[in-house]
């Protein structure tokens, strides 16, 4: 929510700076690189929620929330080098990617085990926790 409220503020101040009312300025490349940023982010939030959720409920909640936190401060450099130059956002985004796919993964293992149990009895839930858990300190690695 603070996230979100600090990109809001952000195209809000952008606005007032460029002298106007609404939020739609034409040719105004500050105010469309803060208001594209904001809905490129606004965009992903729908996802990644989705595989946070999953990966927390179905699989292990203490790497999923490590992923979770860091997909926010990656956003959030995102953010602020989609504001200079295009190209200095794109380590935040590469970086974004990868955290979503490791909650996506995360939630197939998860979903993957309930399926192994359910059928054969076999439960590997302790597992796929720690390896879970030893895989997430190395998304801090760039």
């Amino acid at each position: 929510v603070f996230l979100t409220a600090f990109f809001a503020n952000k195209v809000e101040h952008e606005s007032r700076h460029c002298n106007g009312k609404g939020l739609q300025r034409q040719g105004l490349s500050s105010f469309d690189r803060v208001y594209t940023a904001n809905q490129n982010c606004g965009h992903a939030y729908p996802t990644f929620l989705a595989v946070l959720w999953c990966a927390g409920l179905l699989c292990s909640q203490a790497p999923a929330a490590f992923a979770g936190l860091m997909y926010l401060f990656v956003r959030q450099k995102y953010f602020v080098g989609y504001l200079g130059e295009r190209t200095q956002s794109i380590p935040g985004y590469l970086f974004g990617k990868r955290i979503i796919l490791f909650l996506f993964l995360m939630s197939v293992a998860g979903i993957l085990n309930y399926y192994l149990v359910f059928f054969f009895g076999s439960d590997f839930e302790i597992h796929i926790k720690t390896i879970t858990s030893a895989i997430s300190p190395l998304l801090l690695i760039p």
